[in-house]
């Protein structure tokens, strides 16, 4: 079975919602570096936060980035204490051609909620709505994200379902998760650790 069929659309998830993490994972010549950033979900205080250090293995392919990243960011995710409810993964879920980026496969594989959230857009094309903080991307004929305005005059991000939850849930929490910056905080955390 294609694991791409695996993936939830749906809320499936622990509620109420404790901790969010955001997971991101960086490149030093050829070494992949692993991180992910616990936050409480009400104050939105970082509660823990752990890296992972492991040789890069698989090449530079854009649409299989999954691949590359999946490593270290397991390996950052099992050195957890505090399971995290949801988790906002630095890529693509369904918003990818394969409907499977980053987010997709690493909620399927550890059976996590996950959140797509990239700066950029894949594939798509945005549709124009009137009045609304979010517009539609649509591929093929079919909503595959969103794309989110978090602040005023700045570029929008991507979200979208990665495992485990709807796309109206996704913008939710990606957004009650924003404070002073383009990039939820627990994203932005993890992308500095």
């Amino acid at each position: 079975m294609l694991l791409s069929r695996k993936v939830i659309a749906r809320d499936y998830f622990n509620t109420p919602i404790k901790y969010v993490a955001g997971v991101d994972v960086a490149y030093s010549n050829r070494l992949s570096i692993g991180a992910v950033a616990v936050f409480d979900y009400t104050s939105l205080e970082p509660v823990e936060i752990k890296t992972a250090i492991t040789e890069t293995r698989f090449p530079y392919i854009p649409t299989l980035l999954s691949f590359r990243e999946i490593p270290a960011a397991v390996l950052a995710i099992r050195k957890l204490t505090i399971k995290p409810d949801i988790f906002l993964v630095d890529g693509q879920g369904f918003a990818h051609p394969y409907h499977f980026g980053f987010a997709s496969h690493l909620g399927v594989i550890l059976d996590i909620c996950t959140i797509g959230v990239a700066k950029n857009l894949l594939c798509g094309k945005i549709m124009e709505t009137e009045g609304s903080f979010w517009k539609p991307i649509v591929y093929e004929g079919e909503v595959i994200g969103g794309a989110v305005f978090t602040k005023p005059g700045a570029k929008p991000i991507y979200v979208n379902v990665g495992h485990k939850i709807s796309l109206e849930t996704a913008i939710k929490v990606v957004l009650e998760c924003t404070r002073n910056y383009r990039v939820p905080e627990p994203l932005r955390e993890a992308h500095m650790a």
